[in-house]
């Protein structure tokens, strides 16, 4: 299965201890650096954090600090895997539907992966 494929999943809903999980895409407990920054806002946000999980409709990421609710964002994720030894970048846009300090919540309208540049051989 392609990691776009994966990616686009969808889940039915589920019980785990008890509640019904109502989300319509799977989520990805992955862990991966994330850089963000807001766009269209008079006062630009940017920063790095780290992603608890993904999805194709949305990521849940860490960060030091709260960004504002319903902000367009882009994020960037270095993606885990290469293509044709080249480092990936995983790129999505959407808007913050929830943040706190302890984490935010994007709902992600468009993602595309990008290549990053080639990766670099290992010192000997």
């Amino acid at each position: 299965m392609s990691t776009r494929a994966a990616l686009k999943q969808q889940s039915p809903p589920t019980q785990s201890d008890g509640a019904l999980e109502l989300r319509r895409h799977r989520r990805y407990p992955i862990t991966l650096e994330v850089q963000f920054k807001s766009v269209q806002t008079r006062l630009p946000h940017t920063g790095v954090g780290t992603t608890v999980n993904i999805s194709s409709g949305g990521v849940l990421f860490r960060s030091p600090q709260p960004l504002p609710k319903r902000c367009s964002i882009e994020m960037a994720l270095n993606w885990p895997f290469s293509l044709n030894n080249c480092a990936l970048k995983l790129v999505m846009r959407g808007r913050v539907v929830r943040s706190d300090t302890q984490a935010t919540a994007v709902e992600v309208t468009h993602y595309e992966f990008r290549i990053a540049g080639p990766l670099r051989a290992a010192l000997a």
